[in-house]
């Protein structure tokens, strides 16, 4: 069967270093996941194939660096000194939000978004009414024609301080680094001073072919749910995974 190919390129100095590159999604298993047993008589989310696909579909991306945040952290803080001659500093002071990026190659570091660029989502009382930070994704994203990337944060196994905000890009024919918005989660920890270690998975990519889609709405004879519903019982467990399931290839 003919693979398709996801590229993902950055510039030969940052190639060189050899170090967190892109990544099948599959090889970041969560530990409690792998833990779990499935059997008659304890069922777990391990025989849900769904919840497997979630973890385990298309590509992740990893943190391309250290970063400092102290996010709603009232930026009098020592810090600033000690960490002055090796980390470059970014960031608005006076919305009491400091970030601290370790300078180590190109195309890599944070930018910002304004809130007025979100007015009215939720996102900004999630951010705590503050300026949305934007990773800088250091590798370029190429698919074959007629297909696109969703991106979101790993799914069903994301770090919960913060996340990207999802979104779609046609990786056929736009030839950039596509870079990605963050949240704070704020929900959980109003203030927060932390470092998002490097090589922690952030972006969830899963390639997908652009088709045109029409929408139907129908009833379904009653009959037709019965003999369903009878196929679906013979089996005591792993009946999805035996005779529907396909299994997906990410490499």
């Amino acid at each position: 069967m003919f693979e398709k190919v996801i590229e993902f390129s950055a510039h030969e100095d940052y190639f060189a270093l050899k170090e967190d590159y892109p990544i099948p999604t599959k090889l970041n298993i969560p530990e409690w996941y792998k833990k779990l047993e499935h059997t008659i008589l304890n069922k777990t989310i391990k025989g849900c194939m769904p919840f497997l696909d979630t973890i385990t579909s298309g590509y992740l991306l990893k943190i391309p660096q250290d970063f400092h945040i102290r996010h709603n952290v009232d930026n009098k803080n020592e810090k600033e000194e000690i960490f002055k001659d090796s980390f470059q500093t970014f960031g608005l002071h006076d919305q009491q939000q400091i970030l601290y990026v370790k300078n180590i190659n190109l195309n890599s570091g944070f930018d910002t978004h304004s809130l007025k660029q979100v007015e009215g989502s939720p996102f900004i009382e999630k951010n705590k009414n503050l300026p949305f930070y934007k990773v800088l994704n250091p590798w370029k994203i190429k698919t074959p024609k007629g297909y696109s990337c969703l991106f979101v944060p790993p799914l069903n196994n994301s770090d919960d301080r913060f996340s990207i905000i999802p979104g779609i890009v046609d990786t056929d024919t736009f030839p950039n680094e596509v870079n990605f918005p963050i949240i704070i989660n704020g929900d959980k920890y109003p203030t927060l001073e932390t470092i998002i270690k490097k090589g922690t998975p952030y972006v969830q990519i899963i390639p997908f072919k652009r088709d045109s889609w029409k929408m139907q709405i129908k009833p379904e004879k009653q009959n037709k749910i019965q003999s369903a519903s009878i196929f679906y019982k013979l089996e005591i467990l792993n009946n999805y995974k035996n005779n529907f399931w396909k299994k997906k290839s990410w490499k």
